[in-house]
Protein backbone atom coordinates (compact mmCIF):
# COMPACT_ATOMS: atom_id res chain seq x y z
CA UNK A 1 0.00 0.00 0.00
CA UNK A 2 1.19 3.66 -0.97
CA UNK A 3 -0.31 5.78 2.04
CA UNK A 4 0.27 9.29 2.05
CA UNK A 5 -0.24 10.33 5.78
CA UNK A 6 -1.19 14.09 6.44
CA UNK A 7 0.97 15.05 9.47
CA UNK A 8 -0.10 18.36 11.59
CA UNK A 9 2.88 17.97 13.49
CA UNK A 10 5.80 15.66 14.75
CA UNK A 11 4.39 14.58 18.30
CA UNK A 12 1.04 13.41 17.13
CA UNK A 13 2.96 11.05 14.36
CA UNK A 14 5.13 9.21 16.81
CA UNK A 15 2.50 6.75 17.66
CA UNK A 16 0.37 6.69 14.38
CA UNK A 17 3.76 6.03 12.38
CA UNK A 18 4.71 3.21 14.83
CA UNK A 19 1.26 1.98 14.76
CA UNK A 20 1.39 1.50 10.92
CA UNK A 21 4.84 0.02 10.23
CA UNK A 22 4.06 -2.73 12.97
CA UNK A 23 0.95 -3.41 10.40
CA UNK A 24 3.72 -3.53 7.72
CA UNK A 25 2.37 0.16 6.09
CA UNK A 26 4.98 2.44 5.39
CA UNK A 27 4.00 6.02 5.20
CA UNK A 28 4.85 9.02 3.46
CA UNK A 29 4.24 12.10 5.48
CA UNK A 30 2.38 14.85 4.15
CA UNK A 31 3.12 18.58 5.44
CA UNK A 32 0.12 20.98 4.81
CA UNK A 33 -0.88 23.14 7.09
CA UNK A 34 -1.58 27.00 6.47
CA UNK A 35 -3.79 27.14 9.31
CA UNK A 36 -1.03 27.22 11.70
CA UNK A 37 0.19 30.84 12.73
CA UNK A 38 1.74 33.07 13.59
CA UNK A 39 4.76 32.40 11.37
CA UNK A 40 7.50 31.41 14.31
CA UNK A 41 5.06 28.49 15.65
CA UNK A 42 4.33 27.13 11.77
CA UNK A 43 8.31 27.15 10.79
CA UNK A 44 8.65 25.57 15.13
CA UNK A 45 6.31 22.89 14.05
CA UNK A 46 7.53 21.77 10.26
CA UNK A 47 11.16 22.57 11.36
CA UNK A 48 10.73 19.66 14.13
CA UNK A 49 9.14 17.46 11.82
CA UNK A 50 11.86 17.54 9.49
CA UNK A 51 14.21 16.58 12.13
CA UNK A 52 12.26 13.76 13.32
CA UNK A 53 11.18 12.62 9.79
CA UNK A 54 14.93 12.41 8.80
CA UNK A 55 15.85 10.41 12.36
CA UNK A 56 13.53 7.25 11.58
CA UNK A 57 13.70 7.29 8.30
CA UNK A 58 10.71 8.24 6.73
CA UNK A 59 9.68 9.94 3.66
CA UNK A 60 8.13 13.65 4.47
CA UNK A 61 6.72 15.94 1.89
CA UNK A 62 6.62 19.27 2.78
CA UNK A 63 3.89 21.71 0.72
CA UNK A 64 4.68 25.09 2.23
CA UNK A 65 2.01 27.06 2.39
CA UNK A 66 2.00 30.03 5.64
CA UNK A 67 -1.74 30.64 4.86
CA UNK A 68 -2.56 33.34 6.98
CA UNK A 69 -4.19 35.71 4.67
CA UNK A 70 -7.04 33.48 3.39
CA UNK A 71 -7.17 31.84 6.64
CA UNK A 72 -8.62 34.44 8.10
CA UNK A 73 -10.85 35.74 5.01
CA UNK A 74 -12.46 32.05 5.52
CA UNK A 75 -12.35 32.09 9.42
CA UNK A 76 -14.28 35.03 9.96
CA UNK A 77 -16.67 33.83 8.44
CA UNK A 78 -18.02 31.67 11.18
CA UNK A 79 -15.34 31.72 13.91
CA UNK A 80 -16.73 28.89 16.54
CA UNK A 81 -17.66 26.77 13.37
CA UNK A 82 -14.13 28.04 11.11
CA UNK A 83 -12.24 23.94 12.24
CA UNK A 84 -15.12 22.19 10.45
CA UNK A 85 -15.68 25.04 8.05
CA UNK A 86 -11.93 25.52 6.40
CA UNK A 87 -9.54 24.02 8.67
CA UNK A 88 -10.08 20.60 8.62
CA UNK A 89 -11.37 20.72 4.81
CA UNK A 90 -8.22 22.98 3.18
CA UNK A 91 -5.41 20.62 4.50
CA UNK A 92 -7.69 16.95 3.69
CA UNK A 93 -8.66 17.78 0.34
CA UNK A 94 -5.64 19.34 -0.40
CA UNK A 95 -4.12 15.70 0.79
CA UNK A 96 -5.91 13.96 -1.52
CA UNK A 97 -5.43 16.21 -4.52
CA UNK A 98 -1.91 15.66 -4.08
CA UNK A 99 -2.06 11.88 -3.63
CA UNK A 100 -4.58 11.48 -6.46
CA UNK A 101 -1.37 13.75 -9.01
CA UNK A 102 1.43 11.12 -7.72
CA UNK A 103 -0.07 7.79 -7.68
CA UNK A 104 -1.05 7.21 -3.84
CA UNK A 105 -3.40 4.09 -3.03
CA UNK A 106 -4.63 5.18 0.21
CA UNK A 107 -4.90 8.60 2.72
CA UNK A 108 -4.91 9.36 6.23
CA UNK A 109 -4.04 11.63 8.97
CA UNK A 110 -3.02 11.91 11.94
CA UNK A 111 -5.88 14.54 13.18
CA UNK A 112 -7.48 11.35 13.87
CA UNK A 113 -4.45 10.58 16.82
CA UNK A 114 -5.56 13.59 18.74
CA UNK A 115 -7.99 13.64 21.29
CA UNK A 116 -8.62 17.43 21.01
CA UNK A 117 -9.87 17.12 17.68
CA UNK A 118 -13.29 16.71 16.06
CA UNK A 119 -12.83 12.95 15.04
CA UNK A 120 -16.21 11.87 13.88
CA UNK A 121 -16.10 14.61 11.21
CA UNK A 122 -12.75 14.43 10.44
CA UNK A 123 -13.60 10.41 9.54
CA UNK A 124 -16.67 11.34 7.61
CA UNK A 125 -15.13 14.24 5.54
CA UNK A 126 -12.68 11.54 4.35
CA UNK A 127 -15.11 9.26 3.41
CA UNK A 128 -16.70 11.68 1.82
CA UNK A 129 -13.19 12.42 -0.35
CA UNK A 130 -12.72 9.19 -0.54
CA UNK A 131 -15.84 8.49 -2.78
CA UNK A 132 -14.64 11.87 -4.86
CA UNK A 133 -11.09 11.27 -5.76
CA UNK A 134 -11.57 7.30 -5.53
CA UNK A 135 -8.67 6.72 -3.32
CA UNK A 136 -8.77 4.71 -0.63
CA UNK A 137 -9.29 6.43 2.91
CA UNK A 138 -7.32 4.35 5.53
CA UNK A 139 -9.13 4.74 8.72
CA UNK A 140 -7.46 4.18 12.56
CA UNK A 141 -8.73 5.44 15.85
CA UNK A 142 -5.14 6.19 16.40
CA UNK A 143 -6.69 7.59 19.98
CA UNK A 144 -6.00 4.51 21.45
CA UNK A 145 -2.42 5.56 21.42
CA UNK A 146 -2.65 8.89 22.42
CA UNK A 147 -0.75 8.86 25.41
CA UNK A 148 1.77 6.82 24.65
CA UNK A 149 2.57 8.38 21.84
CA UNK A 150 2.37 11.55 23.67
CA UNK A 151 5.06 10.57 26.31
CA UNK A 152 7.35 9.25 23.73
CA UNK A 153 6.85 12.33 22.31
CA UNK A 154 8.26 14.34 25.46
CA UNK A 155 10.73 11.63 25.89
CA UNK A 156 12.61 12.19 22.66
CA UNK A 157 12.58 16.25 23.75
CA UNK A 158 10.16 17.14 20.16
CA UNK A 159 8.57 20.51 20.16
CA UNK A 160 5.24 19.96 22.03
CA UNK A 161 3.16 22.76 21.22
CA UNK A 162 0.81 24.82 23.37
CA UNK A 163 -2.22 25.09 21.20
CA UNK A 164 -3.95 23.71 18.55
CA UNK A 165 -2.75 25.98 15.55
CA UNK A 166 -4.65 29.16 14.50
CA UNK A 167 -4.29 32.56 16.32
CA UNK A 168 -7.74 31.70 17.62
CA UNK A 169 -6.44 28.95 19.12
CA UNK A 170 -3.86 29.97 20.89
CA UNK A 171 -6.11 33.08 22.13
CA UNK A 172 -8.06 30.78 23.40
CA UNK A 173 -5.34 29.12 25.50
CA UNK A 174 -5.50 32.54 27.65
CA UNK A 175 -8.86 33.51 27.53
CA UNK A 176 -10.13 29.97 28.17
CA UNK A 177 -7.52 28.45 30.53
CA UNK A 178 -9.44 25.50 31.73
CA UNK A 179 -11.68 24.71 28.99
CA UNK A 180 -13.79 21.52 28.74
CA UNK A 181 -12.19 18.52 29.07
CA UNK A 182 -12.29 16.23 26.03
CA UNK A 183 -14.73 13.01 26.04
CA UNK A 184 -12.51 10.41 25.95
CA UNK A 185 -12.98 7.05 24.06
CA UNK A 186 -13.79 3.93 26.56
CA UNK A 187 -10.15 2.88 28.30
CA UNK A 188 -8.46 5.99 27.74
CA UNK A 189 -8.78 7.08 31.11
CA UNK A 190 -6.43 4.57 32.85
CA UNK A 191 -3.77 4.73 30.50
CA UNK A 192 -3.67 8.73 31.38
CA UNK A 193 -3.68 8.42 34.98
CA UNK A 194 0.05 6.68 34.82
CA UNK A 195 1.55 8.89 32.18
CA UNK A 196 4.29 12.00 32.79
CA UNK A 197 3.36 15.36 32.11
CA UNK A 198 5.41 18.38 31.80
CA UNK A 199 3.15 21.52 33.58
CA UNK A 200 4.10 25.26 33.15
CA UNK A 201 4.20 26.44 36.66
CA UNK A 202 1.56 29.68 37.44
CA UNK A 203 1.43 29.85 40.65
CA UNK A 204 5.43 30.04 41.00
CA UNK A 205 5.71 31.15 44.86
CA UNK A 206 3.73 27.93 46.03
CA UNK A 207 6.94 25.77 45.23
CA UNK A 208 9.92 28.31 47.08
CA UNK A 209 10.10 25.29 49.61
CA UNK A 210 11.26 22.79 46.94
CA UNK A 211 13.18 25.40 45.27
CA UNK A 212 14.68 26.21 48.29
CA UNK A 213 16.64 22.26 48.23
CA UNK A 214 18.40 23.26 45.13
CA UNK A 215 19.38 26.74 46.39
CA UNK A 216 18.80 27.64 49.80
CA UNK A 217 19.01 31.27 49.73
CA UNK A 218 14.87 32.54 49.02
CA UNK A 219 16.42 36.24 48.12
CA UNK A 220 18.65 34.63 45.77
CA UNK A 221 15.67 32.75 43.96
CA UNK A 222 13.49 35.89 44.46
CA UNK A 223 15.88 37.44 41.96
CA UNK A 224 15.33 35.41 39.07
CA UNK A 225 11.87 33.72 39.66
CA UNK A 226 9.50 36.74 38.34
CA UNK A 227 10.97 36.78 35.44
CA UNK A 228 11.73 32.87 34.61
CA UNK A 229 9.57 30.29 32.77
CA UNK A 230 8.92 27.02 35.65
CA UNK A 231 7.90 24.05 34.39
CA UNK A 232 7.03 20.90 36.64
CA UNK A 233 6.95 17.45 36.02
CA UNK A 234 4.04 16.25 36.82
CA UNK A 235 3.50 11.62 37.49
CA UNK A 236 0.14 11.15 38.42
CA UNK A 237 -1.28 14.30 40.57
CA UNK A 238 2.17 15.07 42.17
CA UNK A 239 4.68 17.20 40.85
CA UNK A 240 7.97 15.56 41.41
CA UNK A 241 10.76 17.56 39.51
CA UNK A 242 10.94 21.56 38.77
CA UNK A 243 12.89 23.59 36.27
CA UNK A 244 13.59 27.48 36.37
CA UNK A 245 14.54 28.57 33.33
CA UNK A 246 15.73 32.96 32.83
CA UNK A 247 15.58 34.43 29.21
CA UNK A 248 18.85 36.45 29.04
CA UNK A 249 18.58 37.20 25.31
CA UNK A 250 16.13 36.14 22.02
CA UNK A 251 18.70 33.37 21.63
CA UNK A 252 20.02 32.74 25.17
CA UNK A 253 18.76 30.77 28.07
CA UNK A 254 19.88 29.88 31.67
CA UNK A 255 18.84 27.06 33.62
CA UNK A 256 18.37 29.34 37.18
CA UNK A 257 17.31 26.39 39.20
CA UNK A 258 16.56 22.22 38.89
CA UNK A 259 15.42 20.47 41.74
CA UNK A 260 13.47 16.87 42.35
CA UNK A 261 11.67 15.68 45.46
CA UNK A 262 13.94 13.53 47.80
CA UNK A 263 11.63 10.57 47.27
CA UNK A 264 11.16 11.19 43.72
CA UNK A 265 15.38 10.96 43.34
CA UNK A 266 17.16 8.72 41.56
CA UNK A 267 14.58 7.78 38.60
CA UNK A 268 15.68 10.34 36.32
CA UNK A 269 13.27 12.60 36.18
CA UNK A 270 15.03 15.67 36.24
CA UNK A 271 16.41 14.68 33.37
CA UNK A 272 13.44 13.70 31.81
CA UNK A 273 12.48 17.06 32.71
CA UNK A 274 14.93 18.70 31.12
CA UNK A 275 14.99 17.01 28.14
CA UNK A 276 11.72 17.66 27.23
CA UNK A 277 12.20 21.41 27.82
CA UNK A 278 15.40 21.49 25.55
CA UNK A 279 13.02 20.11 22.88
CA UNK A 280 10.85 22.96 23.11
CA UNK A 281 13.10 25.94 23.43
CA UNK A 282 15.65 24.45 21.12
CA UNK A 283 13.29 25.88 17.76
CA UNK A 284 13.37 29.17 19.26
CA UNK A 285 16.42 29.53 21.06
CA UNK A 286 20.25 28.48 20.44
CA UNK A 287 21.52 28.30 23.68
CA UNK A 288 21.22 27.47 27.49
CA UNK A 289 23.52 28.12 30.18
CA UNK A 290 23.39 26.62 33.87
CA UNK A 291 26.16 27.74 36.54
CA UNK A 292 26.41 24.88 38.96
CA UNK A 293 28.90 23.91 41.51
CA UNK A 294 31.58 21.30 41.14
CA UNK A 295 29.83 18.36 41.90
CA UNK A 296 27.20 18.05 39.50
CA UNK A 297 29.29 19.40 36.36
CA UNK A 298 29.14 15.76 34.95
CA UNK A 299 25.40 15.38 35.48
CA UNK A 300 24.89 18.64 33.44
CA UNK A 301 27.82 17.27 30.90
CA UNK A 302 26.06 14.01 30.01
CA UNK A 303 22.67 16.35 29.59
CA UNK A 304 24.71 18.36 26.67
CA UNK A 305 25.98 20.79 28.63
CA UNK A 306 29.18 20.11 27.69
CA UNK A 307 31.34 23.51 26.45
CA UNK A 308 32.86 25.38 28.95
CA UNK A 309 31.69 28.93 29.79
CA UNK A 310 33.69 30.77 32.39
CA UNK A 311 34.33 30.22 36.57
CA UNK A 312 32.88 32.87 38.82
CA UNK A 313 35.32 32.77 42.15
CA UNK A 314 34.14 32.48 45.34
CA UNK A 315 30.59 32.82 44.32
CA UNK A 316 29.08 30.60 47.09
CA UNK A 317 31.17 32.16 49.60
CA UNK A 318 30.34 35.96 48.15
CA UNK A 319 26.27 35.14 47.66
CA UNK A 320 25.61 33.43 51.03
CA UNK A 321 25.77 34.14 54.51
CA UNK A 322 26.20 30.66 55.22
CA UNK A 323 28.78 27.66 54.26
CA UNK A 324 27.61 25.91 51.26
CA UNK A 325 27.94 22.14 50.72
CA UNK A 326 27.45 19.57 48.29
CA UNK A 327 27.62 16.01 49.44
CA UNK A 328 31.36 16.18 51.02
CA UNK A 329 31.93 19.27 48.95
CA UNK A 330 32.52 22.70 50.40
CA UNK A 331 31.15 24.81 47.33
CA UNK A 332 33.30 27.81 46.13
CA UNK A 333 33.12 28.53 43.17
CA UNK A 334 30.32 28.55 40.07
CA UNK A 335 31.51 26.72 37.45
CA UNK A 336 29.26 27.87 33.74
CA UNK A 337 28.52 25.05 31.21
CA UNK A 338 26.29 26.00 27.95
CA UNK A 339 24.44 23.87 26.17
CA UNK A 340 24.49 24.15 21.88
CA UNK A 341 20.70 23.68 21.55
CA UNK A 342 20.54 23.24 17.40
CA UNK A 343 22.96 20.98 18.18
CA UNK A 344 20.56 18.60 19.76
CA UNK A 345 19.70 15.30 18.42
CA UNK A 346 16.40 13.44 18.73
CA UNK A 347 17.37 9.65 20.33
CA UNK A 348 15.37 7.07 19.15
Amino acid sequence: MKLLLHTCCAPCSVYCIDKLREEGIEPTLYWYNPNIHPYTEYKARRDCLKEYSKSIDVKAIFEEEYGLDNFCKEAVKDLNNRCVNYCYPVRLRKTFEYAKENGYDAVSTTLLYSIYQKHDFIKNYMEKLSKEYGIEFLYRDFREGFWKGHNKAKELGLYMQKYCGCIFSEESRYNNPNPPKPVLPEGFEDTRRWSLCVKRIENKNDYIDLLLEANPSKASINKYLSDSDVYGLQVEENIVSLAVILHIDNKTLELKNLVTKKEYRGKGYAKKLLKSLCGNYKQKYDKMLVGTSENNIPFYVKQGFDKYEKTIKNYFIDNYEEEIWDRDLKCVDMYYYSKDLKKAKVNI
